[in-house]
């Protein structure tokens, strides 16, 4: 279902991202916890794309089992970084063919350890423009409009210290056909809200969903704070994290407790929807969905 409809069909979504795996061992047990996240009943699902494109084949096959073997609706990542123009039609083309409907579209990093990297397309508005104009440009039969999603940073890009120009990027990203923004992870609503304000005040007016990572143990946190570089984590997040360091168990209570009122807080401030970063692991955002009352986005649509 193409992301217009997604969000004009539910007045809140609730989503979840994958990754695929990257030894043939971890596809099963992946898929033992899709189908818990299939019971929540989410809006959409997301599956990552490696770096430079390093994972390109598995992110295909992962959406295409996603959609045949679980009927949930799944929308592929897809990056800048090292792609022609004619490599992403055919990666379109593929995706249009097999009736995914949308792509998240994002300028992505390099593959570690690469000094200079080579593309057609300098930033992720160029990536969503060809995304956008794809169906214009492609003779195949099954070729028709993508939904697209754009990445949003409330705490900032660390390549990109000047929030202004940050919001610049963000505003062409969304005036080049973005339908959907999805924030990167925070754990402080107030950086949210705010964002989401200057958003507005930028002319902004693309909806936009909160990302949420809960923590579930102390080489997770320290791994968040690798991946998603700018991203502050609040005194009290840590001091309960450390009260409990000791204890995994209890590590992981702190963090779905932490996100739980991140959530509440969200949902109270009437944020368009939650996208969740799973890590692939569905203990932590059914807890979420527990502790807010809900068992699933169709409570939470009515």
């Amino acid at each position: 279902m193409h992301l217009v409809d997604v969000l004009a069909r539910d007045s809140f979504t609730a989503s979840f991202e994958f990754f695929p795996p990257k030894q043939s061992s971890g596809w099963d047990a992946l898929f033992a916890s899709i189908v818990e996240f299939g019971a929540l009943k989410p809006s959409f699902v997301s599956v990552t794309y490696g770096a430079g494109g390093s994972t390109r084949q598995f992110t295909h096959d992962l959406v295409m089992r996603i959609r045949n073997e679980t009927g949930l609706d799944a929308m592929p990542h897809l990056t800048c970084v090292n792609h022609t123009t004619s490599e992403i039609d055919e990666i379109l083309t593929r995706y249009a063919a097999a009736g995914v409907s949308n792509i998240l579209a994002l300028r992505g990093d390099a593959p570690a350890g690469s000094v200079s990297t080579s593309s057609d397309f300098a930033h992720a508005s160029d990536l969503v423009r060809a995304v956008r104009s794809f169906a214009d440009r492609s003779a195949h039969p099954d070729a028709r409009g993508f939904g697209i999603a754009v990445a949003g940073y409330p705490e900032g890009h660390p390549q990109t210290p000047n929030t202004l120009t940050q919001m610049d990027h963000l505003k062409a990203k969304c005036e080049a056909g973005a339908d959907l923004i999805i924030s990167q992870l925070f754990f402080d609503n107030h950086a949210f809200f705010d964002w989401r304000e200057r958003c507005e005040l930028a002319g902004i007016k693309t909806p936009i969903l909160a990302g949420i990572m809960p923590v579930t143990s102390i080489a997770g946190l320290k791994r968040m704070a690798d991946l998603a570089g700018g991203t502050r984590f609040p005194a009290a997040l840590l001091r309960a994290v450390r009260r409990a360091q000791d204890d995994p168990e209890a590590v992981a209570r702190v963090g779905v407790h932490w996100a739980t009122e991140q959530c509440r807080s969200l949902l109270d401030h009437g944020v368009r929807g939650i996208h969740f970063y799973t890590l692939n692991k569905s203990d932590s955002t059914r807890k979420i969905y527990e502790n807010l009352g809900v068992r699933s986005t169709d409570a939470l649509r009515q």
